[in-house]
């Protein structure tokens, strides 16, 4: 995976003056790729360096693959009126935006921040935003004249350089604020009250000991039509250690987002800092006491492997499972719905669920497809890198497991897949994969997963190392599949990272080569072990991932918890979308709902209830993998809603495995359009736009001109239409996702 795990927002002002209080650094920097030590000199002539666009990483611009160093460098001048008209004056900040991955800081020669503020060395990977304070009288800094700022990277796989990524990122120099170290902690989860109110508590934080003393305004609008609904301004004193704590309870008036504004102003600085967030609301309907199956028509197996699968239905509990039809090696746990065994022979096994409770029963059709092809509809689970990073652990992955079996299992949800930061340092002896400290037991680890009725997944790359530095899958393919199958791994990710140092330059036969060599070996073992390529979409993978035998591919970089991130990827699916097909499919990463943070520090996702709405939505029409990327032990109400709406995922799960196509693509809107097995469509008409819109689309337009019924997914209604259109009114960067029916 091409790590990013940070967002920022790219300022494109030019030089501003000392009264705005920064100095921009958007523009006039030019990089290199190699590295000397000469090029941190302030005399060194750099005129012949190729200009650098902020805006892009430097394989982008010219560098295709490149992994290693590179050096980007600027010259400013930096007036003394930036420190005469400031607050404080004792120290100056460097704000650079995004590093991928590490990077040494000089100004005018000398060294001032390093490795983002961590230890390490250069080498060590350190992807994220970066910003440097140093003290105003350093002698590095030359009041008045023209500063030479050099940057050095080492970029240790997928995309490197500095650039910005979209929100909050800057380049900038400016002096340290009173502000800088004061945050309105939001991270605590909305509370669904009594009287259909929403209740919170939010924090004003800082590591200073300045005593702020102030005011803390609090206001609550309608951004659909800028109504403010309340406001109220609070007597707020902090200072490090102390924070200052400010509890609500609001009225949830309808099924949309508020917004919420904080502001802070400090009365002896007349400092300030402000920060919203939206609230959420819940669309899908309340589960019901009833029997329900759910999940995916078919489910794949090749002849004579193990196979696992969990019947998913939800209602109260305790069920009484039956499945008729099931071929000869197989058998049903009735107590669990846990199907195992091995079938022989090749052939399509139409199967009767039955699932009992004491307020009903219900069936279901259901087909069990034995040949040559798994992975029939996409992945539905759950894997570790976006919440825990190289942190994930063992009990990480059982809490998620447990977690996954108690609240999401009886909608389909099947995998448990630990992504990088598992492997040992070495080798054993013989060669063999080993995991280290934190997974003291992998077999037993799968063993305990499989017994939940849940699947298990496990992650490489083909090259010597991974993307965080551990172990690769190079020049032992056959062991590690084998050592996969001894596990009883059913699910492997397989990424790129430091493949680039086999292949450097990879023409399209080297993009696929070392995906051919691990197909080879999975092939080897007696085992199902879905195969996920990720190398982020390069040579248009879509075009030939499902001919060397990969059930995904990846169609992009790593995703990050951002609107651009999301919106950016989402939409730019259109060429891909056509390859998608049953037992094959596009991934366009892992998901950023609930509590996020790639390593051992969470959040909450950035993106907003609707844009969150809009992500579940856009992944299901493409027939994407849903990979929850978030901490498992902790799902909120609302991301539970997302994740549990039975009639959104089988838009997802549909068996014709078919991704939706772009049908309208406007300046503030589109209309995206997915065939479905039962001949229906599924529609998501998005608002792209920052305001509320009204969207329609014309009941005699050949997309929805042969129905006559159309049923809001998310609510599971039916909505009552009049006139010659279809209209909906939708919230900003939000979404109406529709089945169509004769």
């Amino acid at each position: 995976m091409i790590r990013k795990i940070f967002t920022m927002l790219f300022l494109s002002a030019g030089f501003l003056s000392a009264s705005a209080q920064d100095v921009s650094l958007s523009k006039g920097w030019k990089f290199a790729v190699g590295d000397s030590a000469q090029w941190a000199s302030p005399t060194f002539n750099d005129q012949n360096w190729q200009a650098a666009n902020l805006n892009e990483t430097w394989e982008s611009q010219g560098h295709p693959n490149y992994d290693g160093f590179g050096w980007y460098r600027t010259k400013v001048v930096i007036p003394s009126t930036l420190k005469a008209n400031s607050f404080l004056k004792d120290s100056l900040r460097l704000n650079l935006g995004s590093v991928d991955d590490n990077d040494e800081v000089y100004m005018n020669g000398k060294l001032i921040g390093k490795y983002g503020g961590h230890g390490g060395t250069i080498k060590d990977g350190n992807y994220g935003g970066r910003s440097y304070t140093i003290a105003a009288n350093n002698p590095a800094i030359l009041w008045d004249k023209e500063n030479v700022i050099a940057v050095r990277i080492f970029d240790t796989g997928g995309n490197g350089g500095m650039y910005s990524t979209g929100f909050g990122s800057l380049f900038n120099i400016t002096m340290a604020d009173v502000m800088d170290h004061v945050t309105v902690n939001t991270g605590a989860d909305f509370e669904y009250g009594e009287n259909n109110s929403l209740n919170k508590s939010i924090k004003l934080l800082t590591t200073n000991k300045y005593l702020y003393t102030g005011k803390l305004a609090f206001k609550v609008t309608d951004p659909e039509n800028g109504t403010v609904l309340y406001e109220k301004t609070n007597d707020a004193n902090f200072t490090g250690g102390k924070p200052f704590t400010y509890s609500f309870s609001i009225a949830r008036l309808a099924k949309k987002s508020y917004t919420i504004t904080y502001t802070f102003t400090d009365v002896k600085s007349g400092k300030s800092i402000t920060q919203t967030e939206t609230t959420p609301y819940v669309l899908t309907p309340y589960p019901s006491a009833k029997v329900k199956i759910n999940g995916a028509d078919v489910f794949g197996a090749r002849p004579g492997n193990p196979f696992l699968y969990l019947i998913p239905a939800s209602g109260k509990r305790p069920f009484v499972y039956k499945a008729d039809g099931l071929p000869e090696g197989l058998k049903l746990d009735a107590n669990t719905g846990v199907i195992t065994g091995a079938v022989a022979q090749k052939g399509d096994y139409p199967v009767t669920f039955t699932v009992s409770n004491k307020l009903g029963t219900k069936t279901k059709k259901f087909t069990i497809s034995i040949g040559d092809n798994i992975g029939l509809t996409p992945a539905l689970g759950w894997n570790s890198w976006n919440a825990w990073g190289l942190s994930v652990n063992d009990e990480k992955v059982r809490i998620s497991a447990r977690a996954m079996a108690d609240k999401l299992s009886q909608h389909g949800w099947a995998y448990i897949n630990i992504d990088d930061g598992w492997e040992a340092e070495n080798r054993a002896a013989d060669g063999k994969i080993v995991a280290n400290s934190k997974f003291p037991d992998m077999k037993g680890l799968t063993d305990y997963v499989h017994s939940l009725g849940l699947r298990m997944g496990i992650y490489s790359s083909p090259g010597p190392r991974t993307c965080g530095g551990f172990l690769g899958s190079w020049q032992h393919e056959d062991q590690d599949a084998q050592t996969y199958g001894d596990w009883g791994i059913d699910y492997l990710k397989y990424d790129w990272c430091s493949y680039s140092d086999i292949a450097p330059k990879p023409d399209l036969a080297a993009l696929k080569k070392p995906y051919e060599v691990m197909r080879g070996s999975l092939d080897k073992v007696h085992r199902d072990i879905m195969y996920s390529l990720c190398q982020y979409g390069w040579g248009d993978v879509w075009n030939w991932g499902a001919q060397i035998g990969g059930n995904s591919w990846r169609t992009t970089g790593d995703i990050e918890d951002t609107w651009q991130s999301m919106s950016g990827i989402g939409f730019r699916q259109g060429a891909a979308a056509p390859h998608a097909q049953p037992g094959h499919f596009n991934d366009p990463d892992m998901l950023v709902v609930g509590k996020v943070g790639w390593g051992p520090s969470l959040h909450n996702t950035r993106l907003t209830y609707d844009e969150q709405y809009t992500h579940i939505s856009l992944w299901s029409l493409l027939s994407s993998p849903l990979l929850i990327g978030c901490d498992m032990g902790h799902l909120d109400e609302f991301t539970l809603s997302l994740l549990t709406n039975d009639e959104v995922i089988a838009i997802d799960q549909d068996a014709l495995g078919k991704a939706a196509s772009q049908y309208v693509k406007k300046d503030d809107y589109q209309v995206w359009v997915k065939d479905l097995k039962d001949g229906g469509k599924a529609i998501g008409l998005f608002n792209t736009s920052d305001k509320y819109q009204t969207i329609s689309l014309d009941k005699n337009d050949p997309a929805i001109s042969a129905y006559t019924k159309f049923r809001d997914v998310w609510q599971q209604k039916y909505i009552i239409t009049t006139g010659k259109t279809l209209t909906a009114k939708v919230a900003p960067h939000g979404v109406l996702l529709v089945r169509v029916e004769k």
